[in-house]
């Protein structure tokens, strides 16, 4: 889990494979298919992220809180991606606009990536990221820095 921008495909993509997981981008269960920006149905996503959390083995990726929680039971080691939001803002205006995202949609996001810490929301927020990760009891890793990612996923992978 982390702010937009902060690493979070990249580090899933590079795990998953290597290590025989299923990946899941929360992005894709959250939005409607092929409908960047209206979100599906909450209890189905809900319901959604339960099946796939119950599932033998999974690497889920996203910035969204509450599905994390929902999958928390059944995690055995949590990453968060705590990277400052100018290296988040500066990591999505280089990706640039993605998925048939418009131009006013990817202002947004910038915006919404730059206000990591100061969210107030109960799920996508630096204050509810550190909530799950404080109350996680299984294998955990906060990781401030790209040095502290790449070490992380070499780790990951000899295990």
């Amino acid at each position: 889990m982390g702010n937009g921008g902060s690493g979070k495909t990249w580090l899933a993509l590079e795990l998953a494979e290597p290590l025989g997981l299923q990946l899941v981008h929360l992005d894709d269960v959250h939005w409607e298919p092929g409908r960047y920006g209206i979100a599906r149905d909450r209890a189905v996503v809900h319901e959604d992220v339960r099946t796939l959390a119950a599932g033998e083995a999974w690497l889920i990726e996203g910035v969204y809180g509450r599905y994390v929680d929902i999958a928390l039971p059944r995690t055995t080691a949590l990453v968060w991606l705590d990277l400052s939001e100018d290296e988040c803002v500066a990591n999505i205006l280089r990706r640039g606009i993605q998925g048939g995202e418009s131009r006013t949609a990817f202002d947004g996001l910038v915006k919404w990536v730059s206000e990591y810490r100061l969210r107030k929301n109960n799920w996508n927020s630096f204050d509810a990221h550190l909530k799950l990760f404080e109350s996680f009891s299984g294998q955990k890793a906060r990781l401030t820095n790209r040095d502290e990612i790449d070490a992380c996923a070499g780790s990951l992978l000899q295990t």
